[in-house]
């Protein structure tokens, strides 16, 4: 990637012609299968990129109330919302923007679905089909005493002439072929109400603009659900639909030396890419090798011990000033960062097309200060 040394680190920077090419797959993908398509709000909230992201997709998926706003207000098209459990307040807000609201439970249902069916909301419920498909405890929504959806023993029938849809999501960063045995699944266990809905929505966690994703399995499988039952078939990714288009460019301030090379950066893995302590994951470094002499942890510069982000190999010594890329730096960063111990959000930037870098947002102690009292 071209550095551009005039701007201040750190600073994320988001390729306009990169996320082109993953919604032009997107498109491909709805083309070939009539799979409708929403962006999952939680894993990429830069609105700015809004208007581009609203010509290939069909909306956004939301999981409270300001998300949904937000959808409403930047993207102008189909608003899902989906939440463990709403909160009165928040619910009659949330009246106003989604068309879609997915409940998590049948109480969920049966102590809102008026004044959404009053205003003429389109319901579903989510449905947790209980099938394990990945090796995240954190992330798998089917995981023995999860929260999330309604298993088939404690599905009341009676509140199926209110919703026209059921939700699941049971994938995270995985290909169709977990989502073939979710739905093996979900056909064995509900299938016998799939006649009666208007739509089905197979969640997030599909990795479609992957490389080695099957997206020909992917077809398949839509065309079953939308030819068998008759059905609209959402997907709701975000990780899937900004994959591999941001950067998190960071300044090398010094290197100790305690039994290895360690490099302090101006960034942080708990404050600009917490996914990197949460997941966990060491994301990838531009220009750097699978084995080398030149050996260094990258750490952040908060008071956080595990503040490290992980092990590289570089093809010289590193050296104070010397700029590092991270790579696939779009999702779960900006929408998860934070400014513990007062340390700066990075800026966010913008490349166009043209390859110039334009500054979205800047960020200063008033934004640090504001969240606090």
């Amino acid at each position: 990637m071209k550095i551009n040394p005039n701007l201040k680190t750190p600073y994320y920077l988001i390729d306009e012609s990169l996320l082109i090419q993953n919604l032009k797959k997107i498109e491909n993908i709805k083309a070939r299968s009539g799979c409708k398509v929403l962006l999952a709000q939680k894993a990429f909230s830069t609105f700015y990129f809004y208007p581009l992201l609203a010509q290939y997709l069909d909306g956004t998926t939301a999981s409270g109330l300001y998300e949904a706003r937000l959808g409403f207000e930047h993207f102008g098209k189909e608003v899902h919302v989906y939440a463990p459990a709403y909160k009165d307040e928040d619910f009659d807000g949330l009246l106003n923007y989604a068309d879609h609201i997915v409940f998590n439970s049948v109480n969920q249902l049966l102590r809102h679905k008026d004044k959404a069916l009053a205003l003429g909301k389109t319901l579903g419920l989510r449905i947790n089909p209980e099938i394990s498909t990945q090796g995240h405890g954190m992330y798998d929504p089917c995981a023995p005493t999860s929260r999330m959806g309604t298993r088939l023993i404690d599905l009341d029938e009676s509140v199926l002439p209110y919703i026209s849809g059921l939700h699941f999501h049971t994938l995270c960063q995985q290909n169709a072929d977990a989502l073939e045995v979710t739905l093996n699944v979900v056909e064995e266990k509900f299938g016998k109400y799939l006649h009666q809905m208007k739509w089905i929505n197979f969640g997030g966690g599909h990795h479609l603009t992957r490389a080695d994703y099957d997206i020909d399995l992917l077809v398949k499988l839509v065309k079953h659900f939308k030819e068998t039952y008759h059905l609209e078939v959402y997907l709701e990714p975000g990780e899937g639909i900004v994959l591999n288009t941001g950067f998190l460019v960071a300044q090398v301030l010094d290197v100790v030396q305690n039994d290895m090379a360690i490099a302090i950066l101006d960034t942080s893995a708990t404050c600009h890419m917490p996914d990197v302590i949460e997941m966990p994951f060491t994301p990838p470094v531009v220009d750097t090798l699978t084995k080398s002499e030149h050996h260094y942890r990258l750490a952040g510069f908060t008071c956080l011990t595990g503040d490290n982000i992980g092990e590289y190999y570089f093809k010289k010594p590193l050296a104070v000033g010397d700029l590092i890329v991270f790579e696939d730096m779009a999702l779960y960063t900006m929408v998860k960062n934070n400014t513990f111990n007062g340390i700066p959000l990075p800026a966010i930037y913008a490349r166009t097309i043209s390859g110039d870098d334009v500054l979205i947002k800047q960020f200063g102690y008033v934004d640090f200060k504001s969240r606090l009292s």
